[in-house]
């Protein structure tokens, strides 16, 4: 029970914070990035074009996934394997999403950047709720917890249309799902071998998040790559460090 209290109360203080403290607004200096060369008549080419990788990454697992249906080496049931097929779809719409985004940032933009990351964020939760607690609660919150998420940018932008913005739901949303995440797997073992990699995955998402504060500071370096690039290679990274354990993986 007190194990069960815990990533309960984690989300539930997200929740509240996002929905009791005071607004938050987008800093329109965030729109600023650093590396503004365009290649081919793309503009901000790298920061747009790096966002393959997601597609790429997200691609390979939906694929990997098609090929485990009617298999229960490395999902137990298909129940088990939906959170997953969600995720890495949110992670192949993110490609489009922020590619969109970074032809020409602005706010409206970033909506479309931020929608299918929140999907990616929210099915990841019910995911590693299904294969360390319990596959029914994992079925049970994946919908919900992808509705929440969606929910918080559409909040979001209409609050900035109607002139009162407040992005902390949002906030709240990316930052208590990836306290969640972590917490289930520090109380509650995988059925799986390599389930850890879900703190490999945390670490690579910590160092994008590192060097997207970063961003000109790195790109100014010998003005090769910037560090909102470098944010987008890193988040694939990890997951398809992810997708690589998935495919490893079989029941303990």
């Amino acid at each position: 029970m007190v194990k069960a209290a815990v990533p309960l109360v984690l989300a539930l203080a997200a929740l509240a914070w996002g929905v009791l403290a005071p607004p938050v607004v987008q800093p329109q200096a965030y729109h600023a990035f650093a590396d503004a060369r365009a290649f081919l008549g793309v503009p901000n080419a790298a920061d747009t074009l790096s966002n393959l990788a997601f597609l790429v990454v997200g691609a390979l697992g939906l694929a990997f996934l098609w090929r485990e249906r009617g298999s229960s080496e490395r999902f137990a049931s298909s129940a088990e394997m939906r959170p997953y097929a969600v995720f890495f779809a949110g992670v192949a719409l993110t490609s489009a999403g922020s590619a969109y985004y970074h032809l020409a940032p602005d706010d409206a933009g970033l909506a479309w950047d931020r929608l299918p990351m929140t999907i990616a964020f929210m099915s990841l939760v019910a995911a590693v709720v299904s294969e360390r607690i319990s596959v029914r609660a994992g079925s049970a919150l994946l919908w919900p917890l992808v509705f929440l998420g969606l929910a918080s940018v559409v909040y979001w932008r209409w609050s900035a249309l109607a002139g009162v913005e407040n992005l902390r739901p949002y906030v709240a949303v990316q930052f208590g799902s990836i306290a969640v995440v972590l917490a289930i797997p520090i109380l509650y073992r995988s059925r799986y071998t390599h389930g850890a990699v879900i703190f490999l995955l945390a670490a690579a998402y910590g160092v994008a998040k590192v060097v997207e504060v970063y961003d000109r500071e790195i790109f100014e370096v010998g003005e090769w790559v910037s560090g909102h690039t470098l944010k987008h290679l890193a988040a694939a990274g990890g997951i398809y460090l992810l997708l690589r354990a998935l495919a490893k993986r079989v029941a303990i």
